[in-house]
């Protein structure tokens, strides 16, 4: 995944006709990028034939646009990959014979069975630290306990406030819990009975059969969270852009816009570049705004749009609107109220979607300006 760079559309000299506009569009690239990247270049209006000719007195009648006034935002984009997130691989907690899997596609949720082992059936539990030993009376405290505990709590069993004490109060939990699911009522839990996940988790391959026989860790399925995220990576020039919590704009397949936000960013690492040099990224993480907006999307190949500068309540014109003036001086042509046009020296200031940034004077939010015919 690369970083694709906005540039933006080029201006030619002043001294062609009318309709060798868009071939001035293409003349002075250089210059209108040196421009924006400095602090603006003031443009001094020239008089005479120019590109009008002998026409200056009378009606235009081209194509137009409006100049307008608002924010002005410019980006860097780059490739990214939309994936469920956490993605893992679900071992046996036991050894047996596998007697029950889930079926790809479905979503167990908090509580409900995930696979069986010799008939007895392993469940899922809320919590970010996996099963490590045995749970029952005499065991040392820790918390893996109170995150048992919490789990019995928001399941309706245990009713105390979760600590990382197993007590009597615990048992009692465990087995009405036991009870509930058709399980030997036992009050303890040996390795292997819950799996402990942070959500709800989507299956995805299945790699054991009913009748298989396992060991200890032997690998039954694939599972993702439900939430997708957009896994992409940003150039080491662009890394200041790479901040937790900014917002990025998600083009999705089939032409869908979104927004979404940076969840993580990673340290810098390499990966295969052109050729057999090696290119420096920073991996980031996009959570989407709204994840109803991938649809039924698995997985997709998505742009990812960074912002990089802004600029507030400024006027705008379509960068073809420029004309040059001379090879470093710029203006655009106003068409006024009784048709006629004059030209304005402007200033330019950030490039942006195909708009740039202008100042001058005379000019106004809601004039037209002549541009390129289409």
């Amino acid at each position: 995944m690369s970083d694709v760079a906005e540039h933006p559309p080029e201006v030619g000299t002043p001294d062609q006709p009318r309709r060798s506009r868009r071939r001035l569009v293409v003349g002075l690239a250089a210059a209108v990028v040196v421009a924006a990247v400095g602090s603006g270049v003031a443009i001094v209006a020239t008089v005479g034939a120019g590109d009008r000719g002998d026409d200056t007195a009378q009606t235009f009648r081209g194509a137009t646009d409006e100049v307008s006034r608002g924010d002005l935002e410019s980006s860097t984009s780059t490739s990214g990959t939309l994936r469920f997130a956490d993605a893992r691989t679900i071992q046996s907690g036991r050894g047996g014979v596998v007697t029950g899997l889930p079926t790809p596609g479905a979503v167990v949720t908090f509580g409900g069975e995930l696979y069986a082992v010799d008939n007895v059936p392993v469940f899922l539990l809320r919590g970010g630290m996996p099963a490590w030993r045995d749970f029952e009376s005499g065991m040392d405290k820790g918390p893996d306990v109170q995150q048992l505990e919490e789990s019995l709590r928001d399941l309706g069993f245990f009713t105390k406030p979760p600590d990382q004490e197993f007590s009597w109060f615990t048992t009692d939990a465990i087995q009405r819990w036991q009870k509930a699911n058709g399980l030997a009522v036992t009050g303890r839990l040996p390795l292997g009975s819950v799996l402990f996940s942070g959500g709800d988790l989507r299956i995805g391959t299945v790699k054991a059969k009913v009748g298989d026989q396992t060991g200890q860790g032997g690998e039954l399925f694939a599972t993702t969270a439900t939430t997708r995220i957009v896994d992409a990576t940003l150039k080491l020039a662009n890394q200041q852009l790479a901040v937790v919590g900014a917002k990025v704009g998600l083009n999705l397949p089939g032409g869908t816009r979104t927004t979404g936000t940076f969840s993580s960013v990673g340290t810098p690492t390499e990966k295969p570049g052109a050729g057999e040099q090696k290119e420096t990224v920073i991996p980031v993480v996009v959570t989407l705004d709204d994840p109803a907006a991938a649809g039924s999307l698995q997985e997709a190949s998505v742009t990812v749009s960074v912002p990089s500068a802004r600029r507030e309540d400024v006027l705008s014109v379509p960068v073809g609107a420029l004309l040059a003036i001379s090879p470093d001086e710029f203006g655009v042509e106003v068409v006024q109220a009784d048709g006629t046009t004059r030209k304005v020296a402007v200033k330019t200031g950030l490039f942006a979607g195909g708009r740039v940034e202008v100042s001058g004077d005379g000019l106004e939010a809601g004039q037209r300006v002549v541009v390129p015919k289409r």
